[in-house]
């Protein structure tokens, strides 16, 4: 008779442990180890095809006679998801995406289950109801009439019997820390359960070369819970970033054996789902009817996608004794770095007022070259004097006030060019190999603060 067979899981990272422990030495949490099953003790349960034939042995190769393959790709009737992905799904891969709650992950994951024309598609929900989930699609209002098929079931026994049954063309599970697998006795969504569960589909799209689509939660810090192997394990881990307050939503790259980790798409939350938004920098920019000061024009980049934001700045004067500091969508410790240089190298007297910045649209961005925005808004708000709206600026500042390159510069200035931008301010060594004449806009190549002040304030 065989034995029943348990080790302790940390459940914060993972961690796999053959006795109970009060530290877990991998993420260094305090009393997160508990206890699983593994393995029951006479425990026969059918997997997904695990009375086939027998399997056929793997025999190495040369790397020259390997013949090399294009992999087929199958669009998913959204673009900004194609464009993540490479191009579309690949046959038998396995694409992972997480976000936080109400984030609209199942509205995205739905709303391409219902929009894949000629594709038989299985949707599979642990969390809804099949009402709840016509509910949202008479939302999305589709009328595409695709071949998509619901199905609520936990157990992944039962899942495959209806795979098998049914044939689909691609997967979707809603969400993975929700199924169970009979193999391991341990509640749903714990370590253990979403290890088996995920290597079970991982199995069969790898056999049947149906692509499956995992939805999964994330943890209070932002990752995606269960085991760190699970996003090993997958082929394409997406990210589903966004404010819930703001209606843009990004879906970003994480990891994608089939193409970059680069790319990125936008949506817009409406009421009859998401829309795909294929240029973002229109509706990053207000339409203002006339000029305010404290505005400033930034080309930024998110992955390889070129686009224009409004940043927003407000310098007053101190109402308490201590100057205030606040920014939304952007470092505020790199915003208190360029209020030190204004002050140091360019004499503006900004330690005694108060500052606060803001990236319009509710979007968060990391890139550097924003820092000249930065400071234009910010000498703008307190000079009272407005930039005009066909500026625009792409450039880093450093600390003794120079201007320094950033990457892909024509990029930004194509992107600035196509949108009417009259001109753009970038730095002096980012010209180096630049063809500036087949653009239309006016570069002013710059090497210091100072010299954007000249040209925009006189």
């Amino acid at each position: 008779m065989a034995k029943t067979r348990s080790a302790y899981f940390c459940q914060s990272c993972g961690y796999e442990s053959a006795k109970w422990l009060g530290k877990c030495p991998a993420c260094q949490q305090w009393n997160t180890f508990v206890e699983e099953v593994l393995e029951r003790g006479n425990a026969k349960v059918p997997t997904w095809r695990s009375e086939g034939g027998s399997r056929v042995l793997s025999k190495p190769s040369k790397v020259t006679d390997i013949e090399s393959i294009e992999e087929r790709r199958m669009p998913t009737s959204d673009a900004e998801l194609d464009r993540v992905l490479g191009g579309g799904l690949v046959a038998g891969s396995m694409v992972l995406i997480g976000g936080e709650p109400g984030i609209g992950k199942s509205t995205l994951m739905l709303q391409i289950a219902l929009n894949m024309r000629h594709r038989k598609v299985l949707y599979v929900s642990g969390e809804e109801s099949e009402q709840q989930i016509k509910m949202r699609a008479e939302r999305i209002r589709n009328k595409d009439g695709a071949d998509c098929y619901i199905l609520t079931e936990t157990a992944t026994q039962n899942i495959f019997k209806q795979l098998e049954t049914l044939e689909p063309d691609v997967v979707v599970i809603d969400s993975i820390q929700t199924l169970h697998s009979a193999h391991i006795d341990s509640t749903p969504g714990s370590i253990s359960q979403v290890r088996e569960c995920t290597a079970e589909l991982l199995r069969f799209a790898k056999e049947t070369g149906v692509p499956v689509i995992l939805i999964g939660h994330i943890t209070k810090d932002g990752s995606i819970a269960g085991p760190k192997i699970l996003e090993h394990m997958v082929d394409t881990v997406l990210q589903f970033e966004g404010d819930r307050h703001h209606v843009y939503r990004i879906l970003r790259s994480i990891k994608n054996r089939f193409g970059a980790t680069s790319e990125l798409g936008i949506y817009e939350m409406q009421g009859s789902g998401l829309r795909e938004i294929s240029n973002p920098s229109e509706i990053l920019l207000s339409q203002r009817e006339e000029e305010l000061s404290g505005i400033a024009i930034a080309s930024t980049l998110e992955g390889a996608r070129p686009m224009l934001i409004e940043t927003q700045a407000l310098v007053s004067v101190s109402a308490y004794g201590t100057p205030q500091r606040s920014a939304t969508g952007f470092d505020t410790r790199r915003m208190n770095m360029l209020l030190a240089v204004l002050e140091k190298r360019c004499g503006f007297r900004l330690s005694i007022k108060d500052v606060f910045l803001n990236i319009a649209g509710g979007i968060k961005v990391e890139d550097p070259a924003i820092d000249l925005a930065v400071v234009v808004a910010a000498i703008s708000s307190h000079e009272d004097i407005p930039v005009s709206g066909k500026n625009c600026f792409a450039a880093e500042v450093g600390l003794s006030g120079e201007i320094r390159a950033v990457s892909r510069i024509e990029q930004r200035i194509a992107e600035a060019d196509k949108l009417g931008f009259e001109r753009i301010f970038i730095s002096r060594y980012n010209l180096k190999g630049v063809d500036t004449a087949r653009f239309k806009l006016r570069i002013e190549a710059i090497g210091k603060i100072e010299e954007a002040f000249t040209i925009l304030f006189g």
